[in-house]
């Protein structure tokens, strides 16, 4: 395994500067956002796709620093009931898709997406409970008509293009958790699978080392966040684990985001980076910053020392005792 990170919180950094950066943190890769939520700070899509002399001059940046690209990143809704936000974020995601194949970018990263809950809707309508029935009827009209059709379609482009797509699995999405990974999966095709992030299992319940047995005995893991919550039962209580509150009302909220080792110990990220290889993933751990108490370097080195102290970069010996 190698450990990068997802380069969205470097923003402000031009390219050459984050990659310096990166290096010069002792990290093996970068994931790179090309639009969406990640933004494209470090990447312009049009201008590569359409330039090949662009791409040989994008690729040797990352490549003279001794790194390699683990995904690009592109995380919107294609499924939205906005036709603008739609349009955006299928276009975008084909770009990349098409990107990627070009460069020998092995993984797209994105949301599932979710519908409004009819042709008419205006909004995303997300349904976590069967009963009164309308939702249950809701989350049918959602797969059958919207999420399963376009993402057969992607499946196919991504096929086409040698790439494969990992999915995040992320609350307000159809596709949040290990099962939903592979419904979708079992339904369009081996090119989708799951861009793991722990952060976003925790506060469901779920624990992430059972999902990597899950998901990693489907060979259904196609990349990897490293990212810590911190769940404060006290609040949990007042709230429940779906907590509206905003990410930055930090004392009250019954859960937040934070940096590897700050929500749970390097124990228990040890098993996960351990189970991780037992179950077949060997690409890359890449670290996502959204701690609202730590700085972005501060947040991003504690994790860097904390996942180093873990990572298993090499492959296992021989049984010589056995």
């Amino acid at each position: 395994m190698k450990l990068g990170v997802f380069t969205v919180l470097f923003s402000d950094k031009n390219l050459e500067t984050m990659l310096d950066y990166v290096k010069n943190a002792g990290l093996d890769a970068v994931e790179i956002g090309t639009g969406g939520y990640p933004g494209d700070a470090h990447l312009k899509l049009d201008e590569l796709l359409e330039n090949e002399h662009a791409r040989i001059s994008f690729l040797e940046k990352v490549r003279s620093r001794g790194l390699t690209i683990s995904a690009f990143s592109c995380h919107g809704n294609p499924i939205s009931p906005n036709a603008s936000f739609r349009k955006e974020s299928h276009e975008t995601l084909v770009k990349t898709i098409e990107l990627a194949g070009l460069l020998s970018v092995p993984v797209v990263n994105a949301f599932s997406g979710t519908p409004g809950d009819s042709e008419e809707g205006k909004y995303p309508n997300w349904p976590v409970t069967p009963w009164p029935e309308e939702y249950s009827e809701v989350l049918k009209w959602q797969w059958e008509e919207k999420l399963v059709p376009y993402w057969k379609e992607i499946n196919a482009i991504a096929m086409d293009n040698n790439v494969k797509i990992g999915i995040e699995l992320h609350a307000g999405f159809l596709v949040h958790t290990p099962h939903t990974m592979l419904k979708l999966r079992e339904q369009t095709g081996e090119a989708i699978g799951a861009n793991l992030d722990p952060s976003h299992l925790w506060w469901q319940g779920i624990d992430p080392v059972a999902a990597v047995k899950i998901l990693g005995k489907a060979n259904a893991i196609h990349h990897f966040h490293a990212k810590d919550t911190y769940i404060d039962q006290d609040h949990v209580n007042m709230y429940g684990l779906t907590d509206m509150q905003p990410y930055s009302e930090v004392q009250s909220r019954a859960w937040s985001f934070r940096s590897v080792g700050y929500g749970h110990s390097v124990k228990v990220w040890s098993d996960i980076i351990s189970a991780l290889r037992t179950y077949g993933y060997d690409h890359v751990i890449s670290i996502e910053h959204e701690d609202p108490i730590m700085s972005i370097e501060e947040g991003f080195m504690r994790t860097v020392e904390n996942l180093k102290s873990v990572m298993i970069y090499e492959q296992p010996a021989d049984m010589w005792w056995a």
